[in-house]
């Protein structure tokens, strides 16, 4: 009987040690997996960002020179694409950092004003050329949120709503509930379809109603997902024709 308990005994003993070298390989291996990740990253980075800076460069000193009606239209779509080729890239590492832990949330608890009054101000610009309103209701409300990348999600959302809003207002409100504090950006856009309201928030989705502006389509999945890494989340409430509304939830706890 001994003998028997012994040898189970071992074998539990056996079948552990193997679980747990196995747990150690695989660690060992996805940390190496992040880091070749992380330095690609880099690179990607590193060795894109010179050659499109210069294609911006060259392309704004090319449209102060004397051309043709024709070349000054070149000039501008090599400016706009060279814009948005950057955005789409910086967008991309940033998600990948996100994505892969590179780069990890630090929530705490902050005070919301003066984040969302930085990105009134940002934005006012982009809404003053469209004869847009923009308005800001927030009192003394606070929440947990890392503050560099919950600006960054909520500009993305803000920034589409002056996109899709060809008159009348982008309003931010900010909303006090018992374990979430609401954060609300309402526009008088074009208004989004029921059913495409799920598959906004998908990498890269774009729907044919707003084709023709310019975007990549990564803006509000990338929202999504800075949110969710800190317990919070986004919803939208549209109808087309009569506008958005986004509202991202940032936990109190």
């Amino acid at each position: 009987m001994k003998r028997n308990i012994t040898t189970q005994l071992s074998y539990l003993e056996s079948k552990l040690w193997k679980y747990l070298s196995s747990s150690e390989i695989s660690a060992r291996k996805t940390g190496e997996e992040k880091a070749k990740i992380k330095t690609l990253i880099a690179d990607i980075s590193h060795q894109t960002k010179t050659p499109i800076a210069n294609i911006c460069l060259y392309s704004e000193l090319l449209s102060e020179s004397e051309l043709s009606e024709e070349q000054k239209d070149y000039t501008e779509r090599i400016s706009a694409q060279s814009d948005k080729l950057s955005f789409l890239i910086s967008s991309l590492v940033k998600l990948s950092r996100l994505e892969t832990g590179i780069i990890s949330l630090s929530p705490k608890e902050n005070l919301i004003a003066p984040m969302l009054e930085k990105i009134i101000s940002q934005a006012q610009l982009k809404a003053s050329a469209k004869g847009l309103q923009l308005d800001l209701i927030c009192g003394d409300e606070k929440a947990v949120f890392d503050e560099k990348w919950t600006n960054e999600a909520i500009w993305n959302i803000v920034d589409n709503a002056i996109k899709y809003t060809e008159r009348g207002k982008v309003s931010i409100t900010v909303k006090n509930y018992e374990m979430f504090v609401c954060v609300e950006i309402a526009d008088t856009g074009c208004g989004i379809l029921e059913e495409e309201q799920a598959r906004i928030f998908a990498r890269f989705y774009r729907s044919e109603k707003t084709s023709s502006e310019e975007g990549v389509g990564i803006g509000l999945y990338l929202a999504r997902q800075i949110l969710s890494a800190q317990n919070g989340y986004i919803k939208i409430s549209s109808e087309p024709g009569k506008g958005s509304v986004f509202s991202v939830f940032l936990s109190k706890l």
